[in-house]
């Protein structure tokens, strides 16, 4: 039922949904052929999406996306890095994703985030001076959907009470959380709330190690069993036998997709042995979950990730 570790490389793969509708056209047959494929490999364990609301790269709705490869396949953990908490209304976010917990029959990996202050919260009607208070009382009201069989709530921006709502998720207490953020007190906040960081594709391996660290470090205060918890990285990668040609067209990619920026330390991008190698110090800086992100030719590097990569690392 899938690939697993071995003890001398303990570290497991998830690969990127291809969540695009360019020129508002979706290619379902491609979709689910890809999918199936991503199963028949074997070697990863989960499928995840992004959360991009505004933005000109055609990227489709999370939820509604993932929902759509919950259909199309069997195995295959879902997840999205990130959901950024603040700008959603806890209930309806808490009743989506209980609901596509039980449609995959418990596949759901959930990623959270505050969102930083380079989000456009005006736009969402969100006082950007509190998201942190919003994010941890969102939390904290979507756990209560999910494992309170009377809802009892009583916030600075959200109050329920003698509420319920069913179904609940089928994974107890409710699908893992992982937490995305870049700050110290959001590493901290992991250590507290989450089952997981997931360190972002726009971080460097230094820094990410540094974070691990950090979560490391709080989670032992806490007296937290480290075996509870896990460490992942999206890594924007791109193989291609030309090591120019990956990074010009990784880094087109990447400029497309979030509008610019300057994407040269926060990518992978060259031979099959090159990536193996930046892979590997992903691993070394703490990953446990490697989430491999393609954002061009998502057929072609499926397989050159699959059939070159990951068999050499393994």
């Amino acid at each position: 039922m899938g690939w697993r570790p071995n003890k001398l490389f303990p570290v497991r793969f998830a690969i990127s949904i291809p969540q695009y509708a360019r020129e508002s056209r979706f290619d379902e047959r491609a979709f689910r052929s890809h999918l199936r494929q991503v199963e028949d490999f074997g070697v990863f364990e989960s499928g995840w999406v992004q959360e991009q609301v505004i933005g000109a790269a055609g990227v489709l709705g999370a939820l509604q996306t993932l929902t759509y490869a919950a259909a199309c396949t069997e195995r295959l953990r879902l997840g999205c890095a990130v959901f950024v908490l603040p700008l959603h209304n806890p209930l309806h976010l808490a009743k989506a994703i209980s609901s596509l917990d039980c449609l995959s029959h418990g596949r759901v990996e959930v990623g959270v985030a505050t969102g930083g202050r380079e989000r456009p919260f005006a736009a969402f009607g969100v006082d950007p001076d509190k998201p942190v208070a919003r994010f941890n009382e969102s939390l904290a009201l979507m756990k209560s959907c999910w494992t309170d069989s009377q809802i009892d709530f009583e916030g600075r921006f959200w109050t329920l009470h003698g509420a319920t709502m069913e179904p609940k998720p089928v994974q107890k207490p409710h699908p893992p959380v992982w937490f995305g953020g870049n700050a110290p007190a959001g590493m901290r906040r992991a250590a507290r709330y989450g089952n997981g960081f997931m360190g972002a594709g726009s971080q460097t391996t230094s820094r990410y190690a540094e974070q691990v660290a950090m979560v490391k470090d709080e989670l032992a205060l806490l007296n937290r069993d480290p075996e509870t918890f896990r460490f992942g990285k999206r890594v924007y990668v791109h193989v291609e036998d030309d090591p120019t040609v990956a990074r010009t067209r990784l880094d087109d990619a990447l400029r497309h997709h979030y509008g610019g920026g300057d994407w040269a330390e926060h990518m992978l991008a060259g031979t099959a042995e090159e990536c193996v190698a930046g892979i590997r110090a992903v691993a070394d800086a703490g990953a446990e979950l490697i989430l491999l992100n393609p954002l061009v030719d998502d057929q072609r590097q499926l397989e050159r990730l699959a059939g070159e990569v990951i068999p050499a690392l393994t």
